[in-house]
């Protein structure tokens, strides 16, 4: 016996020991779960790991975190009518799998509880088919300090191999009742300290944001809000924004749609052009020069009718998941198009940029009519169904679109939501909390676009393409995808999508240079490789 231990001593170390080993036979013999489908996956596949501890060598997403009940899933939950046509056959099956895709995940508390968090490496317990005890994890990604860490990058055009930089950087904001003047009124801030909250929150965004032009829907009708806000933006930036004056005068809760841009690189071209079909204020046009270069394009921005209320006649729900007021919100949208057609030769120039909260999904009718025109969905351009602006009941997607003509389109190098709200719990809003961080300003997430004017941007062919050292490359029916793992990072999945958003195919990657054997038709694809802390997006074009 060790002559400075006593016997119940040395006992508890003997036990202490055996427990010690136990522990560690039991991580070592952890069980791993893969799925094989995960868009077709049901919680009914978990039911065989009950009382089991295991780590998932999936992502896992979290879907919501209403009234801090958090639930998650092998994908995220996504708006049917953001992914499908209404009452189509993939609309019905999206809508029958939505019930039995989510579990409840307890004792999990990172990030301020964001929805939209992926968690790689899940180690947890399952209780029940349907609910999961968080232990741990290697890596979470899209907290707040990741959003923090940047804006989204909207250069995304590579061109002879390099990155098409944008010179003009755009943003569409709904600012959820922005209001100055007429507090208390039941919408927006009850109160100038209220207001002075959402004042902050505002304006850490934007300043964050930097963008040359502005187009902001929720906000007070008059100019003291418009006037606020750009003044907050020249403190806060270093630059000097200015706004476009309607006219108008603050009038009780009401909103409307305006513009502040930075006057150190884009004049007003014209006036002002209002579209009053459906609700007043809330559609309007405007031509913007770039100093710099002279070029011109025409900004719409737009707030259509929301799905709420109750609503008779054509505005009836029609239970196809587009909600009341649909027949309203398209015709407006036939409106938008037909204001562009009659002005565009008053501001003589062809070039039109629209955006704004629609209150539509991607696959709904006033989405649709602007397709049918000829237009293109830059969110399904740009990042197939992978896009969201707007979370309701846990499902994402987005109600805040940026969509543009052919001759536009040539010069966009790119755009994205800044997840700075939608993800965010209802908590930390300005009324509800004392917090003053740029997250939850609004429900919707901005949304940017970054432009090139006067280019004629086009995409990469199949040469090899480097971004943050990942490297893809598509060759005789094979996509290689290098260096998207390593010992820090080893939870690399891809998604493959056909420009209208369909999923192909996606995976895990399982060695640093992986080889997917896809023989694809002509025409331009989108590679999702979620990597690290990232999600590379890269365009092939087949031929």
């Amino acid at each position: 016996m060790h002559p400075n231990l006593s016997r119940a001593h040395m006992r508890r170390l003997f036990y202490t020991n055996i427990l010690l080993l136990i522990f560690s036979l039991t991580v070592l013999a952890q069980t791993h779960i893969l799925f094989d489908d995960t868009q077709n996956w049901t919680t009914a596949q978990l039911q065989q790991y009950v009382g089991q501890t295991v780590i998932f060598d999936q992502p896992v997403y979290i879907c919501n975190n209403y009234r801090g009940v958090m639930t998650a899933s092998l994908h995220r939950q996504m708006s049917p009518t953001n992914q499908a046509l209404p009452l189509s056959a993939e609309y019905n099956q999206l809508v029958s799998a939505q019930s039995t895709e989510t579990f409840t995940l307890t004792g999990f508390n990172a990030g301020s509880d964001r929805m939209g968090q992926v968690i790689y490496g899940l180690h947890a317990t399952i209780t029940a088919r349907n609910q999961v005890a968080y232990i741990s994890s290697e890596r979470i990604y899209g907290t707040r300090a990741d959003i923090e860490s940047g804006i989204p990058d909207v250069d995304m055009v590579i061109e002879d191999d390099t990155i098409v930089q944008h010179d003009l950087l755009v943003c569409a904001a709904n600012l959820e009742y922005y209001l100055v003047q007429n507090l208390g009124t039941g919408y927006g801030p009850d109160d100038v300290a209220s207001h002075q909250r959402q004042r902050q929150k505002v304006s850490k965004a934007m300043a964050k944001i930097n963008a040359d032009i502005y187009g902001f829907v929720e906000v007070e009708q008059g100019q003291a809000a418009l006037a606020e806000i750009a003044q907050d933006l020249t403190a806060n930036t270093g630059r000097h924004f200015s706004y476009i004056d309607d006219g108008g005068r603050a009038s009780g809760s009401y909103t409307k749609s305006g513009y502040v841009y930075c006057d150190q690189v884009v004049t007003p071209y014209g006036t002002l052009r209002e579209n009053n079909t459906g609700v007043n204020n809330r559609k309007k046009m405007q031509a913007f020069d770039v100093i710099a270069s002279g070029e011109r394009f025409i900004f719409s921005i737009n707030h259509f009718k929301a799905k709420s209320g109750t609503a008779s006649g054509l505005d009836a729900d029609q239970h196809d998941g587009q909600g009341t007021f649909n027949y309203a919100r398209t015709t407006e949208a036939k409106s938008v198009v037909r204001a562009y057609q009659d002005n565009s030769s008053f501001y003589s120039d062809n070039d039109i940029l629209i955006m704004g909260d629609l209150n539509a999904y991607a696959k709904e009718d006033p989405i649709q009519e602007f397709i049918r025109s000829g237009m293109t969905d830059l969110h399904r351009h740009f990042h197939a169904d992978s896009s969201y602006s707007y979370t309701f009941h846990g499902q994402a997607g987005y109600l805040d679109h940026a969509i543009c003509n052919s001759t536009m389109l040539a010069q966009v190098t790119g755009m994205a939501a800044y997840h700075v709200n939608s993800d965010e719990s209802d908590d930390y809003t300005y009324d509800k909390s004392s917090d003053i961080s740029m997250f939850r300003y609004s429900d919707h997430d901005p949304i940017l676009v970054g432009l090139k004017m006067g280019a004629s941007l086009h995409f990469s062919s199949n040469e090899e393409v480097d971004i943050n050292n990942v490297k893809m490359s598509y060759s005789d029916g094979t996509i290689t995808i290098k260096n998207s793992i390593s010992n820090q990072s080893p939870y690399a999945h891809y998604a493959i999508y056909t420009l209208d958003g369909r999923l192909l195919s996606d995976g895990h990657i399982l060695s640093e240079q992986f080889n997917i054997d896809c023989w694809l038709p002509s025409g331009i694809y989108i590679i999702n490789v979620y990597a690290g802390n990232n999600v590379l997006r890269e365009k092939i074009l087949v031929r």
